[in-house]
């Protein structure tokens, strides 16, 4: 593939952080455009994006360097190599913080963040797919296998073009998404996209090398389980409130007075 798309005076360009940054561009880009439709400060969504992708990315790393603490090399240190579900626990807490700083109502925000996060996800992965960074699945026969020969972690064998396959999977879920923004609640929209996105990791998981960990599953597809599992909970919440909504107050203390 192309893990360096172009040079800059000598400077390589690599696929792996233009599509990251294009990946901000978009999520923010989408989610301040959905803060404004909802009188929310669109600065705020930028700030919200920026401190994900950032604080997101350190966790990436430091749970990649955990995993492979015993064989470390200074190369696991470089710009490659991180993993995603360390990437989700320290974005969601960094995301976390600045809705309760800025008192933002928190069942809006998750809702409206559905969609910036599954582009930007999808983008992301197409940076992994033209870099060749060892995230692609097992050796296939199949048409459009791919080798990658001169990608960062090279492998001449035609294999499953996994992060194609979660690109695909994430922009779709996109779409999904945005015709449920229009006819659900934020709540509903954010618990569809931990049971969507999970579910498509988890079942892309089955395509990909990972070592097993538990009962023959991966670490990605336990992260994944727990992501269907809350959003499953949040869907089931949302349902009993609306089938058995809060009494209101006035029509309660009428009913005592009378």
């Amino acid at each position: 593939m192309f893990p360096v798309l172009f040079t800059v005076f000598g400077f390589p360009v690599q696929a792996y952080g233009v599509s990251k940054a294009l990946a901000l561009l978009v999520g923010g880009l989408v989610l301040a455009r959905a803060f404004r439709r909802h009188n929310l400060n669109g600065d705020l969504a930028w700030s919200l994006a920026l401190h994900a992708m950032l604080w997101g990315f350190l966790g990436a790393k430091l749970y990649y360097l955990a995993e492979h603490a015993p064989d470390l090399t200074w190369h696991e240190f470089g710009g490659m190599g991180f993993t995603w579900y360390g990437g989700v626990i320290t974005g969601t807490a960094a995301v976390l913080i600045i809705i309760r700083r800025r008192r933002l109502p928190l069942g809006l925000v998750s809702g409206l963040l559905a969609v910036p996060l599954s582009l930007a996800y999808g983008i992301g992965r197409l940076g992994c797919l033209l870099a060749g960074d060892g995230t692609y699945g097992r050796p296939t026969d199949l048409p459009w296998g791919i080798a990658f020969p001169h990608g960062t972690v090279p492998t001449l064998v035609p294999v499953h073009p996994t992060p194609l396959y979660e690109a695909l999977a994430a922009f779709a879920i996109a779409i999904a998404l945005f015709w449920a923004e229009r006819r659900s609640t934020p709540p509903v929209v954010f618990g569809l996209y931990l049971v969507l996105s999970g579910t498509a990791r988890f079942l892309v998981e089955f395509l990909r090398i990972n070592q097993p960990a538990v009962f023959g599953l991966t670490q990605p597809q336990l992260w994944s389980a727990l992501l269907v599992l809350i959003g499953v909970v949040i869907l089931v919440r949302h349902r009993r409130r609306i089938a058995h909504p809060a009494p209101d107050p006035a029509t309660a203390v009428s009913g005592v007075s009378t």
